[in-house]
This record gives structure tokens, sequence and C-alpha cells, in this order.
């Protein structure tokens, strides 16, 4: 069977189905396992799908943000693997950004440091916070109801007066070529401008948003470390040639 052929067949079944595992491209194409590998590699340079654990899915630009409970119900797991490695890497003494965002919430139960200091813009994390008698302080804004960060020229401004050891920051998108993502422009910026007011940056990103883009940059991959559960050796490789990987493993 002739490249574009194969191309158009495995573009196909991800239409239909939208996440295709290896061994139905090899099913359908009747084709070796490393030539169907190979058709994945060039197609996702192409932009015209993502690589995932076995297989592949449709790469689609989102605007459209999930609610805060949405994002709570799933990976849930995973985002509890990856929220306690990044908690173990707040030192005593340290000032720290913590992102709006249920990876990053994930975080406190975790915090173990002593006399530290956490700036945040999440109103989830709040009560979290104070349960664990940490010395929090809120920034100003504009309370986005879908995400419940505080969003806006207030929160930036109030973010500006802070400097940190380190920031945890969550994302929707993780692409090799796009950087760190989130639907929303004024969340985007108020993610950057934490970034830049960091010693260390460090990105939550579990499995799924690998591969992903969203509509508004936050940050090159280099600008940050990138904290995933994700396994594939492959997809890894992709991503350790840009930055920094930690990989946290059940």
């Amino acid at each position: 069977m002739l490249t574009p052929e194969r191309h158009r067949i495995i573009l196909q079944l991800l239409q239909e189905k939208e996440v295709v595992k290896l061994n139905e491209f090899v099913e359908a194409t009747q084709c070796s396992e490393s030539t169907i590998r190979r058709d994945l590699s060039q197609l996702e340079k192409e932009k015209k799908l993502k690589r995932v654990h076995g297989g592949a899915a449709l790469l689609q630009q989102k605007r459209e943000e999930l609610s805060v409970f949405e994002k709570s119900t799933k990976n849930i797991h995973e985002k509890q693997l990856i929220g306690k490695y990044a908690a173990s890497l707040i030192q005593d003494g340290d000032c720290i950004y913590l992102d709006a965002g249920t990876t990053t919430l994930q975080m406190i139960p975790y915090i173990e440091a002593k006399n530290i200091v956490v700036v945040t813009n999440g109103i989830m994390h709040i009560e979290a916070l104070l349960e664990k008698d940490i010395p929090t302080y809120l920034v100003g804004g504009l309370i986005k109801k879908k995400t419940n960060a505080l969003i806006g020229r207030g929160a930036i401004h109030s973010l500006q007066q802070y400097s940190f050891d380190k920031c945890f920051i969550g994302v929707n998108g993780v692409h090799i070529d796009f950087g760190y993502t989130t639907p929303d422009p004024e969340e985007a910026l108020i993610k950057q401008t934490a970034i830049h007011l960091s010693q260390q940056a460090f990105v939550l990103a579990d499995h799924s948003k690998l591969n992903e883009s969203t509509f508004a940059k936050i940050a090159p991959l280099q600008e940050a470390t990138m904290i995933t559960d994700e396994t594939d050796e492959e997809l890894l490789a992709m991503y350790e040639a840009k930055t920094t990987v930690e990989v946290v493993k059940s």
C-alpha cells in the first residue's frame, strides 16, 4: 500500500474514533507496526494528529475549557502522583507560587516543608492551605467562574509585587512546537508572569496534556521543568530534547 493511501486510512480512522490504537491501524492497513509508527511520526510533524501511548489521537486547537468540576473528575490518580512529587520539591523556607488548577490543588496535602509562604490565584486552594497552617497570599483581580482563578489587570499587578523560589503551573496543553498553552489569554498571562518571577518553574501535566495545543501560549518548553506521568519513551525523548522532564510512576 502506498504511503498516501495509508495516511488517508489513518486519518479517516481518527475522524471516526478520535483515539485509535496502533494495532487498529495495523489491521486496517495490513502494514507492519514499524511502518505505521513512521506514518504516525510523519503525520504528527504535519500537525494532523498527536501520538499517544499505544496509538494516536486527533490534534485539535481548543478554546473551550472544562469547568473545575469537570477537570476534577479526570485522571485523578495521575494528578495525585504528580502533585505528591511536586510537593516534595518544596524546601524549608521557600516562597512559592501555586497556580490555580486541579493538579496543583493535589500538591497541598503532601506539602511537608516548614516556614514556607504561598502566593496563589486559586480560590479553591485557600481552604486546603489554611488547614495546613501555611501562610498564604491571594492575588487580587477578577474571579473567573469556570476555573475559580483570579485573573486580569488586578491579578497581574498584585502578582508583580512578589518574587518566588519556585512556581508550580497548571496547563491545558504541552506541545513540542507550541510549548505550554491554555485556552484563556488572560490566564496565560498570569502563568507567564509567575514563571518570569520565579527562580525555578515547574509545569504539572498528566499524560493527557502532552501533544495538545490550546489557544493561548504561556511559555516555550525550555522555560520550565515538566512533571508528568507519561511513560512512552519515544514521546518523552522528544520533550527531553527541549527541556527537563521529571516522570512520576505509580
